[in-house]
């Protein structure tokens, strides 16, 4: 009661914490259920994210679509009416609704006007416990699952990917060092019984984190202790590890997009060690400087590539960092050369200070505006839900400011400890090639066409 006490007066004092983005009320129910309720600046809507703690990392490869299938399963309809029924009751209700499946999660988006916040929750809880999981819905939704992934696996398309030609780069790579499955995954082997055990073992409200950001309802806490504080908990389901580096892989390699062209694209990858403190924050501070100067010898001093750019992911249970270039194929071994002397240079004397400084402020100064509204709001808690505790998600600034620059080139000199992989992408003959190969064949023609009629003219003789 206590709880519920202190959630209606946060709610009934909005307009004390709204501009407050870092202070958010959370708290457990008793199921088990995690709630973070804010309210927002903009009046009359809500944004709302249930993050099912549950994805495509929590499968192995011949099954990793269960989860996915599974979410696209949960539109199909409820109380005997169809996908499209579903959908005219969110209509009526006047609000819009997704969900998203990720390696880590999957997460139900739904923007809702104030009024029937309510309705609309009723509604998401309804899909949720009532939806049936019928064989006609099944196919159907193994159907809508294929087209999302590309439609049709086909036989060449998977010995393609057996191939490593199928990929792009980092995924290939991924393939390569045994951080991803070679073949895409199928969902038309998946059965009802599996799908079952995902929605039993996984879609329980100690897995579950629900999300509201907007024009509150002052009721708001009270139904939801009395509706999805109803749901049953279960035996918390172990995440599968996520895989390490396996194997190694070719340190260069030219992957094939296309049949003809003249462009090209480089990628230079490079595996990130594990840093101890304010690890994305220095990762991302390194990003941007090796963002300007990727922009500064490419395109202002080489003129090689209009946008390089960096990147950072995560494949499998490994961080990269790449650096990233648009080109002309016959530019690629001088784009080469450049990021080695890029990479030499910076190894040598580390980042600017000056221009390090720079871009941190300008990492500060952007969080003054970086997440407006409502709904970036809710996106916000839904990418840091593991930085919030005591009612309080941790302050990026706080975690930029502290992160120095004897810390960030550590991090580079440990970055570019790695020789790197490269992974060249362009199409199998250039446009000059394909003339030649033309003209060669116009040739043979020419050739075989005189040898034919010289031969026939000695026979008339």
């Amino acid at each position: 009661m206590r709880r519920l006490l202190l959630a209606c007066l946060l709610l009934g004092s909005a307009h004390t914490f709204a501009f407050d983005r870092l202070q958010v009320e959370g708290y457990t129910l008793p199921n088990g259920l995690q709630l973070l309720l804010k309210p927002g600046t903009e009046r009359g809507h809500v944004a709302i994210r249930l993050v099912v703690g549950v994805g495509l990392d929590d499968f192995g490869c011949e099954d990793k679509e269960l989860p996915h299938l599974l979410e696209h399963l949960l539109f199909s309809g409820i109380d005997g009416g169809g996908e499209g029924d579903l959908e005219d009751r969110m209509q009526a209700l006047g609000g819009e609704w997704n969900a998203y499946t990720s390696n880590a999660d999957t997460t139900f988006v739904i923007e809702a006007p104030a009024q029937n916040q309510r309705k609309v929750l009723d509604l998401l809880l309804a899909i949720l416990t009532r939806t049936q999981l019928t064989d006609a819905h099944i196919n159907a939704a193994k159907q809508v699952v294929e087209r999302e992934d590309g439609g049709h696996y086909s036989h060449l398309q998977r010995l393609l990917d057996r191939q490593d030609l199928g990929h792009n780069a980092s995924n290939q790579l991924a393939v390569e060092l045994g951080l991803k499955c070679t073949e895409r995954a199928e969902a038309n082997h998946l059965t009802r019984d599996q799908l079952e055990g995902v929605r039993k073992h996984w879609y329980a409200p100690n897995n579950m984190t629900l999300i509201i950001v907007g024009d509150l309802d002052k009721l708001l806490p009270a139904y939801l202790e009395r509706t999805f504080g109803q749901l049953d908990p279960v035996e918390p389901s172990e995440h599968r590890p996520l895989p390490e580096i396996q194997h190694t892989a070719a340190s260069h390699r030219d992957l094939i997009r296309g049949w003809v062209g003249d462009g090209a694209k480089l990628h230079w990858l490079f595996p990130e060690p594990v840093l101890d403190d304010q690890h994305d924050e220095t990762y991302d501070l390194l990003k941007d400087y090796l963002d300007w100067a990727l922009y500064r010898q490419l395109r202002l001093k080489h003129g090689l590539s209009y946008g390089p750019w960096t990147e950072r992911e995560v494949l499998g249970g490994v961080g990269f960092l790449s650096l990233n270039a648009d080109l002309e194929r016959e530019n690629v071994p001088e784009a080469e050369q450049v990021l080695q002397d890029l990479k030499a240079k910076l190894l040598k004397d580390g980042l600017d200070p000056t221009v390090f400084a720079r871009l941190q402020q300008a990492a500060i100064a952007r969080q003054a505006w970086a997440v407006q509204g409502n709904s970036a709001l809710a996106d916000y808690y839904w990418s840091a839900s593991g930085d919030y505790a005591d009612g309080h998600f941790s302050d990026p600034v706080k975690r930029i400011k502290a992160v120095s620059l004897a810390q960030t080139n550590q991090a580079l000199r440990e970055v570019f400890k790695h020789s790197g992989y490269w992974r060249i992408e362009k199409p199998l003959l250039s446009y000059d090639a394909l003339t030649w190969i033309g003209a060669g064949v116009l040739g043979l023609i020419a050739i075989v066409l005189i040898a034919v009629r010289r031969y026939r003219q000695r026979i008339v003789e």
